[in-house]
């Protein structure tokens, strides 16, 4: 199994403890997640250190606002020459082609804008609970994923579940970023878990590791189980 198929989050509330899995990763992984609590802590310039190792940046924001907002805000994170960053797609379709615009309008930005659909923290009951009323879930993302392509947005993310249906409605090069992979089952915060093997089967481009990789005594070992875990399945 490919290493160049991992995300590392870096969900870390400082430089110095999200440098130091960069660092005790190096030479395995090279594309890594970047959400708010780590962005909110450091800023722009934490990319900038980043982009000086080398490494691929996958900017999780989940931008969600007016279309003239998320434009502006586009804009500037285009100057951060990220590979990846996030917008919501409930923000609907004008959102979603404001973002792509901004894109469209610098030349040679190699970033791709990734729609989030529906959190992985979140199943049928918990979505009644916020909205108070009853969608089936599988149904919502499939929708949610289907505007963001028709919008002409590069991927969405989205479970395991998912990610089988979304290609075969969006197409093999609509990409799908799994995050929520757990090398066991635990109890957390998040809902729709999967292992990585279960993702990569199920279709997804990219698996997203966080916990079961940051909080491990040993990340090196522990990211190699999980992707030897993978391969063995894929046999």
């Amino acid at each position: 199994m490919s290493f160049d198929k991992v995300i590392v989050a870096l969900d870390f509330s400082s430089a110095t403890e999200a440098l130091k899995i960069v660092d005790d990763l190096e030479g395995l992984v090279d594309f890594f997640k970047v959400g708010y609590e780590l962005f909110l802590a450091e800023g722009f310039s934490f990319l900038n250190i980043l982009k000086k190792k080398n490494k691929k940046i996958f900017l999780d924001l989940k931008l969600h606002d007016i279309p003239t907002t998320v434009y502006k805000a586009t804009k500037l994170i285009l100057n951060y020459q990220v590979e990846m960053f996030t917008i919501h797609t409930l923000g609907g379709v004008e959102m979603m082609k404001a973002s792509l615009k901004a894109l469209r309008e610098i030349d040679e930005v190699p970033s791709k804008i990734i729609g989030v659909t529906v959190l992985t923290s979140l199943n049928e009951e918990k979505l009644y609970e916020t909205l108070n009323t009853s969608f089936e879930l599988n149904s919502l993302v499939l929708h949610l994923a289907t505007r963001a392509y028709q919008s002409g947005l590069h991927g969405v993310v989205a479970s395991a579940n998912e990610a089988k249906k979304i290609k075969e409605l969006c197409g093999k090069d609509f990409l799908v970023i799994t995050p929520a992979i757990r090398a066991e089952k635990i109890q957390d915060d998040q809902k729709r878990v999967s292992k990585a093997s279960d993702a990569f089967q199920s279709g997804a481009d990219y698996i997203v590791l966080g916990r079961a990789i940051t909080l491990s005594k040993n990340p090196r070992q522990s990211l190699l189980d999980i992707l030897n875990e993978a391969a063995y399945r894929k046999q």
